[in-house]
């Protein structure tokens, strides 16, 4: 369970543990009622439930200082919109995890491209579209459908 301590109006992580170091002269039960925390200034938070989002283009937080909701201190969620720096960055990442799949796939195949192996017209075809997946409408974000079956 998460706590909070309140001071001049200014919150702290806290926990049970601390309350009874800063506290050595008195004797605690093991379960503290929430009046008690109360009177020392602490307090239970919870974690609101995360409100729907989408990954691709926004980035979800949770906020560092609990605010009270209908008398439970809660810590709430942020959503907000990635900067045209964050997408950029997902699409090189997107586009370089496209790329090593891409490698990996053509290096299965790369026995079949030596001089004294006769390389198939499917092969070739499979080969040639690895190459050509920079190319495809959905790169670099390619779902499994998207890459060529291999012969």
């Amino acid at each position: 369970m998460a706590y909070i301590k309140i001071t001049n109006g200014t919150q702290e992580a806290y926990d049970i543990g601390q309350l009874r170091r800063d506290n050595k002269a008195i004797s605690f039960p093991k379960t503290i009622e929430a009046s008690t925390l109360a009177s020392y200034g602490v307090y239970t938070v919870v974690v609101a439930d995360a409100p729907s989002y989408t990954a691709a283009t926004q980035v979800i937080t949770r906020n560092t200082t609990a605010t009270d909701v209908g008398g439970q201190w809660t810590y709430e969620w942020t959503v907000r919109d990635k900067t045209s720096d964050e997408l950029a960055a997902d699409t090189a990442n997107a586009a370089a995890s496209a790329r090593s799949t891409r490698n990996g796939l053509l290096a299965e195949t790369d026995y079949m491209a030596l001089s004294d192996v006769t390389m198939s017209e499917a092969v070739t075809t499979y080969r040639q579209a690895l190459r050509d997946i920079t190319d495809h409408d959905n790169w670099p974000n390619l779902a499994d459908s998207d890459w060529p079956t291999k012969p």
